[in-house]
Parts: structure tokens; C-alpha cells; sequence
């Protein structure tokens, strides 16, 4: 609508469009060519604005903005599980794209590499599955079996024999492990009943599928989406963001790869030193550790925990020489070959490995030691080429 001064002989006149008296010196023309008068109301004098400044006034909105952000945080923390899910569906998908582009490269096209990859991720963890889990059982339930005899050869100990003699400390223990054992509780005790086992196995193979098929989407939707993401830029800057981005996405990639060779190389080494110390199922055990190696920092700990626990079916001394090794690589891996390795492939500092990784699992947990090497690689290249360049010419 327009606004203008009229007089009523001109609003007469004008047949096309219509115009609503507000006072007898001003009109609203409108499109329809109905013209109708308003009589203004008086609904008193406009009083001052709001105080900003005053206390009242900054608690409110401090109070209101404080509710906000504590709905938000509990409706993000009902939803961390799926949010999970999908950063690892995504770092997956985009440490897998080198590989697809290498089928590209190679002629395949894109389908078919996403296919074949899967197929390659999936053959891996059904070999896992095949060669870890009928051992580990059979492990446990020897464990289990042989726990009263491992608990009664703790007496050979003069300290810890002399500790039971005057408080039968040793004695009562071996008395209720051996009624769980009997009485088939101690797996209930340990691992929840039947019930608390399924809840576990269905839980984790719904996990598995779901970054399984959400990997599928994100790899087959990559390009699209970073097309789409580059668009957002300014033209004049869109081909330099391109190129930062694909170089961020290729750090991803290489830093996967990187994470897989220095878990084989655990897996290499711990596997010939458990068979030469005499390790039971080792060969299925070097399967565990390669899959614990892809996990940083808090792999190892997983893995050793496991070589320890079947080592120790065998005998103690295997179990303390077997913990003993693996704690003696876990030093040399995080300060020698993962600093090299990252350093070559990333091209950043050793140490700037090792305080992103604390970091990262510090502040994030297991999400964030995935994502904080390669997140450290990307922010080094940001301040290579944006901030260090804006520097030098200020």
C-alpha cells in the first residue's frame, strides 16, 4: 500500500484504485477499489521504553536464556547416542573416500567402488567375528572354571599366605567363587543375566547397522554434499575453499589410513611376542588387538586388558609377562612410531599428536580421540594458508 495526501475530490476521481480515509488529510490507496473510513481510537500516550540496564530487566532475559540453554543440553544429551553414531558414520564415510576414489580413478564407477568397499569392511568384521568370538568363549568359560584354583594359588605368596592365616582373607573368597561357580551365577554376576547379555548383543548389532548403513548414505552422498557446502562461499573465494576443503577431507582419509598401518603393526609385533611367550588363541588375539589399535589412546588399554585376562588361563607368570610387553609397546608406539607416522602422513608435529589426542579424549571422550588428530591436521592447514597469510601482509 501507498501513502500519500489526497483530497476527497481526488480520491472521486480515482476509479482503479481505492484508498482508506484515516484523517481528513490523509489516505491508504489499496488494489481492490473499495475505500472505507477508520476511525482512530484513543488508546493513550506511548510510555517510555524498557530499561535495559535494570537488574530486573538482565534477570529475566539471564533467567530465560538460562532455561533455553539447559532444554538444549537435555535434549542433546537424550540424543548423544545417535549423535555418536552419526560423527563416526561420517568420519568412516570420509576415511573410506580415498579408497573410493582410488576405484574412481581406476575406472569403477562410484556405485560400484561404495559396494565394493562395504563388502571389504563387511568380509573384515565377519572374520573377525569367526576367529574371535568361539575362542574368547571358550576362554572365558575355562577362565571361569579354573578361577578357585588361580585364587588358591595366590596363598604360594609368603605375604599374601601369611595375610590369609591371621584374616582368611583368601579362604572366603575362594568359598564364594567356588558356590557362584557351582551354582552357575557367576556369569549372571558379571555380566547382568541372560537378560543384561541380550540387551548388550542387541544393542551393539543395532549400533553396528546403523553406522554401517549411515556410512553407506554419507559415501554416496559425499560429493553432493560438499557441492552443495563450496556454493555457500562467495564466488570470488569458492575455488580457494574448494581446494582447503578437499585438502581437510584428504587429511581425514590419510589419517585413517595411518591409524590402520600403526594397528596391524601392533597386531604384527604383540602376536609373534604372545606366541613366543606362549599366549593361548594368540593368533585370534592379534584380531583384538588390531581392532583395539584403531581406537586411540584407550585401545590399548581394551586390548591389554583382554591378552592379560586369557594369558592368565595359562599361568600367572604368561598373564604379568604378557601385560609387561604390551605396557613396554604401548611406550614405543605413542612416542616413536605414531609421532613419525603422523608426521609424515599429516605433516604435523609429534607433539602436536600426542596433546590432541589427551585433549580430544579429555574433553570428548572416545568421539573426541578419534576426531582430534585429523581436526589438528586441519587446523594447522587453516592457519598455513588463511591466518598466517593475513598476518604477514597486516
Amino acid at each position: 500500500m501507498a501513502l500519500k495526501k489526497t483530497s476527497k475530490k481526488q480520491v472521486k476521481k480515482k476509479s482503479t484504485k481505492s484508498t482508506l480515509t484515516i484523517d481528513s488529510s490523509t489516505t491508504i490507496e489499496g488494489p481492490d477499489g473499495f475505500l472505507s473510513r477508520i476511525n482512530r481510537e484513543n488508546f493513550g500516550t506511548p510510555g517510555s521504553p524498557l530499561n535495559r540496564s535494570h537488574p530486573f530487566y538482565f534477570g529475566f532475559l539471564a533467567a530465560a536464556g538460562a532455561l533455553v540453554a539447559i532444554t538444549l543440553l537435555q535434549a542433546l544429551a537424550s540424543a548423544s547416542n545417535i549423535f555418536i553414531l552419526l560423527i563416526i558414520a561420517i568420519y568412516l564415510a570420509a576415511g573410506l573416500n580415498p579408497i573410493i576414489e582410488f576405484f574412481i580413478r581406476k575406472g569403477i564407477r562410484r556405485a560400484y567402488a561404495i559396494v565394493t568397499v562395504a563388502l571389504g569392511v563387511l568380509s573384515l568384521a565377519i572374520l573377525f567375528i569367526w576367529l574371535v568370538i568361539p575362542p574368547v568363549l571358550k576362554q572365558v568359560e575355562n577362565f571361569v572354571f579354573n578361577l578357585p584354583g588361580i585364587i588358591s594359588s595366590l596363598t604360594n605368596n609368603p605375604q599374601i599366605s601369611a595375610l590369609n592365616d591371621e584374616y582368611e582373607v583368601i579362604d572366603n573368597l575362594q568359598i564364594q567363587v567356588q558356590d557362584l561357580v557351582s551354582d552357575g551365577q557367576l556369569f549372571g554376576a558379571l555380566f547382568g543375566g541372560v537378560v543384561g547379555v541380550g540387551k548388550t548383543v542387541l544393542s551393539g548389532t543395532f549400533s553396528f547397522l546403523t553406522v554401517f548403513i549411515l556410512t553407506l548414505y554419507f559415501m554416496a552422498a559425499l560429493p553432493q554434499f560438499l557441492h552443495v557446502s563450496y556454493k555457500l562461499a562467495p564466488a570470488s573465494r569458492r575455488e580457494r575453499v574448494t581446494s582447503i576443503g578437499n585438502a581437510i577431507l584428504s587429511r581425514i582419509g590419510i589419517f585413517v589410513g595411518s591409524q590402520v598401518l600403526i594397528a596391524a603393526t601392533a597386531a604384527l609385533i604383540l602376536t609373534g611376542y604372545g606366541l613366543i611367550i606362549g599366549v593361548p588363541y594368540m593368533s585370534a588375539l592379534g584380531m583384538v588387538i588390531f581392532f583395539a589399535g584403531l581406537i586411540p589412546l584407550v585401545g590399548h588399554f581394551i586390548g591389554a586388558s583382554i591378552v592379560t585376562l586369557v594369558a592368565l588361563t595359562d599361568s600367572l607368570t604368561t598373564a604379568i609377562a604378557a601385560l609387561a610387553g604390551y605396557i613396554i609397546y604401548q611406550q614405543i608406539e605413542n612416542y616413536l612410531i605414531v609421532p613419525r607416522i603422523m608426521k609424515r602422513s599429516l605433516a604435523i608435529p609429534g607433539i602436536v599428536t600426542i596433546v590432541a589426542a589427551l585433549l580430544g579424549s579429555a574433553l570428548f571422550g572416545l568421539i573426541g580421540a578419534i576426531l582430534a588428530v585429523p581436526m589438528a591436521a586441519a587446523l594447522l592447514l587453516i592457519l598455513e594458508e588463511v591466518i598466517f597469510p593475513k598476518a604477514d601482509k597486516s
